[in-house]
């Protein structure tokens, strides 16, 4: 039988930390992170600036490793579940090459789609997956429970 996903102060503390932290990423973006398009994108300009392709790597790579880091603390005070941990590490590395491998494409196009860039980019820096990925696991936990033993519904009969 599985035990139930129950949550005590400690998890709920570190889950506030740690949404404390994801928000301090965003807060402090332009102290902590090398992002030219942050700035183009506020001012909706036509043309894209000039950027170093190797400091956007690496400022893309930490801000989103960060927000990995504090999203993987969540999802494991969530569920403390190994194999949903393995999960989620794999997607988070899986979606990264991807993403990056689009935004870096999109960039060096003659004719770039800034709406793609945009919307790829919005993936690498903001902790989007967490938003995706705490209801599905939720969701999967609960389809997966099975019913105490003599009840078929499901629910438990304290009477």
């Amino acid at each position: 039988m599985r035990k139930k996903m129950r949550l005590n102060i400690k998890d709920i503390s570190g889950i506030i930390v740690l949404l404390v932290l994801l928000v301090l990423v965003r807060v402090f973006e332009e102290k902590l992170f090398y992002d030219p398009l942050l700035a183009f994108f506020r001012k909706e300009d036509k043309e894209l600036p000039e950027y170093d392709s190797m400091q956007l790597f690496f400022g893309l790579a930490f801000r989103y490793g960060l927000n990995m880091l504090f999203s993987l603390g969540i999802i494991w005070l969530a569920f403390k579940d190994k194999s949903v941990m393995k999960l989620t590490t794999v997607l988070y590395a899986v979606f990264f090459v991807l993403l990056t491998a689009v935004l870096f494409i999109s960039l060096n196009t003659e004719k770039p789609s800034l709406l793609l860039i945009f919307y790829v980019r919005r993936f690498l820096i903001q902790p989007l997956f967490l938003i995706l990925f705490l209801p599905a696991f939720y969701y999967q936990a609960h389809i997966n429970k099975k019913p105490d033993a003599g009840d078929a519904t499901g629910f438990k009969n304290d009477m």
